[in-house]
């Protein structure tokens, strides 16, 4: 059985993630953890997702204890229990 990781929530999304700070869910890849949590919050995973729900909105950044998924194995990217997952949404401005 997976580990609990914990998911930070920005402000901006916390009114899709019942207005919590963070969530603690179950999952042993990033993917596991944020389809435990969109789960419990179809809202957010609307906001997180493309329209096919499996690909993350290119705005939205994820991060596993400070590390960008990008640049480790993305969605695929293993877990371990008490890891922090920190979803990042992109600051557009000019």
């Amino acid at each position: 059985m997976p580990g609990t990781v914990t998911v930070r929530i920005p402000t901006a999304l916390r009114p899709q993630a019942g207005d919590q700070g963070s969530v603690a869910v179950a999952g042993a890849s990033v993917k596991e953890a944020l389809g435990s949590l969109t789960s419990q919050y179809p809202e957010l995973g609307r906001r997180l997702f493309q329209s096919n729900g499996t690909d993350l909105n290119r705005f939205i950044n994820v991060y596993v204890n400070d590390e960008d998924i990008r640049f480790l194995n993305n969605l695929d990217t293993p877990l371990n229990p008490g890891d922090e997952l920190s979803i990042i949404p992109a600051i557009a401005g000019g």
